[in-house]
């Protein structure tokens, strides 16, 4: 038994650390049972729907309390109707009304195909002040057959009934005027209800084709 003892002494730092060489094949074969592994994150499919030809997308179910933080992505959105806005709002009554009071900021960076216009700034006009209308992520958006945006959007918290919702839009899309686009939108929906829905559309027309899929994140 001394001897097994010197033997596990001399594995063991003198911080009382394991060296490398106490691990061994045998070692980790003799162990009857380990600790549950702790989650470090990752993303959750709950839904996935594709337009075709649709008046909105709206996701009425999978928003609760399992997850802090939901997101949102699009992918090739098309509308059928050219120099329109891509739009989405918030439920507190499971898709009734969407219509969720919201304060926005809206940032853009853009270049033209001609290589002769390019900017980065604040949009004072695609913003909202405590307002229920919904919030456009793209504007302008071309409908060409080769014109579409993408992105993504988080919500943060939807269930809870103490704070407002914080979300964050970052996106990508080609205006109907040929240029490159791109779109950071954040801001608050105003309620301490639960927001349990979320509708996409666009401001006029149908939205033709493109993927949202919505992710818990643990």
């Amino acid at each position: 038994m001394g001897t097994i003892t010197r033997s596990f002494a001399n594995n063991i730092t003198t911080s009382g650390v394991l060296l490398p060489a106490s691990l061994t094949n045998n070692s980790i074969a003799n162990v009857t049972a380990y600790n549950a592994a702790i989650s470090t994150g990752g993303m959750v499919l709950i839904s996935s729907q594709t337009a075709n030809n649709s008046a909105s997308i709206s996701f009425t179910t999978g928003i609760d309390s399992t997850y802090k933080e939901y997101q949102f992505w699009f992918i090739n959105i098309h509308p059928a109707t050219d120099d329109v806005q891509f739009e989405f709002n918030m439920s507190t009554d499971a898709g009734s009304n969407y219509n969720v009071t919201k304060t926005t900021t809206y940032f853009e960076s853009y270049h033209n195909e001609a290589d002769t216009a390019t900017g980065l700034g604040y949009q004072t006009g695609k913003d909202l002040a405590q307002s229920t209308s919904f919030q456009r992520l793209f504007h302008s958006t071309g409908n060409g057959n080769d014109e579409n945006g993408s992105g993504t959007l988080t919500l943060f918290n939807p269930a809870s009934t103490t704070y407002v919702k914080h979300f964050i839009m970052s996106g990508m899309h080609n205006a109907s005027y040929d240029y490159a686009l791109n779109d950071t939108i954040a801001g608050y929906g105003n309620t301490t209800s639960a927001v349990n829905a979320v509708q996409f559309k666009m401001s006029s027309g149908n939205i033709d084709a493109g993927t949202i899929l919505m992710y818990g994140i643990v």
